[in-house]
């Protein structure tokens, strides 16, 4: 059975420099830190850094959540992503935008006032 989303791994050719990229994107450090995968818990999921493979923007987008998504895209632009997709309103309040990282992945990110996590089981 299928139990949700766990785990998003990017591929990063500079893993070091990526690795402290996305620290400071999502503000913690890895919890599993090897040459051939570093993982970041970030609010209850993965995401996995892996140095083989190559970055792009036209595979699948996993969109993180976020409360305030005008000052998280200006806050990670800032960190060196680039808008890959404005922030728009996809209906009832949701807004979605998507960054391109510095690696050439994309990162996508969701405010979604009608999400409640408490009832997700």
């Amino acid at each position: 059975m299928i139990k949700g989303l766990r785990t998003v791994t990017y591929p990063a050719a500079d893993l070091g420099r990526a690795k402290a990229w996305f620290a400071d994107v999502f503000g913690v450090q890895p919890y599993f830190d090897q040459p051939f995968y570093v993982g970041f818990a970030v609010g209850g999921f993965e995401l996995g850094l892996v140095p083989d493979g190559t970055p792009g923007t036209t595979g699948s987008t996993t969109f993180w959540g976020v409360d305030d998504i005008a000052a998280e895209v200006e806050r990670i632009v800032g960190l060196g992503a680039t808008v890959h997709a404005a922030i728009q309103e996809v209906g009832e309040g949701i807004k979605v935008a998507e960054l391109q990282d510095p690696f050439g992945n994309i990162l996508g990110l969701i405010e979604n006032p009608l999400f409640d996590p408490a009832a997700v089981r």
